[in-house]
């Protein structure tokens, strides 16, 4: 033991690739990450959100909406029966959950989390049946786009909610 460690030390797992690629992370069934770059302009800068030639699903586009989350505030846990959902983060700090509620997965019961925004945007694809929430970790506000491939039924919601304090899903925001 070196003499310098302190009872309890642990040394921090790898996190990034020294090409800058997030280390591997096992992915929940059916999920899907994107990374992007922001692209310097003459006056600002110009992020890409989705393309389809990224071949992160097969899916329709049927709608397109953004959720501004406020400093602190989390909203959690919900899941869909039908949609799959695509968040886009690119502005603020956003920390995305999933868990994996299909009991038919070959990665049943498993978390991811990814931590995205200003510095790092990044698209996540999340099928149907995975239990999913957002927590903004900054004292600003943050948004999140959601390109959906079935738009929000106004009489029928395919959403589903529990609350974020479950003792069902194995983690606390």
């Amino acid at each position: 033991m070196t003499e310098w460690l302190l009872d309890g030390a642990t040394k921090d797992p790898q996190s990034i690739t020294a090409d800058w690629k997030p280390s591997e992370q096992k992915l929940i069934e059916g999920v899907a990450v994107r990374e992007v770059k922001n692209v310097p302009k003459g006056n600002g800068y110009l992020t890409e959100i989705y393309r389809q030639e990224w071949g992160l699903d097969s899916l329709g586009l049927a709608q397109v909406f953004q959720v501004l989350l406020e400093p602190g505030c989390v909203n959690a846990w919900h899941a869909h029966e039908y949609t799959t959902d695509r968040l886009f983060v690119n502005y603020g700090l956003i920390r995305i959950v999933l868990y994996d509620g299909r009991k038919n997965s070959a990665t049943y019961g498993m978390l991811n989390e990814f931590k995205f925004g200003t510095i790092r945007p990044a698209l996540v694809v999340i099928p149907p049946g995975v239990w999913h929430g957002i927590a903004n970790i900054t004292d600003q506000p943050a948004l999140i786009l959601n390109l959906v491939d079935n738009a929000y039924r106004y009489t029928d919601p395919d959403q589903w909610r529990i609350s974020s304090d479950t003792n069902q899903i194995p983690y606390k925001f």
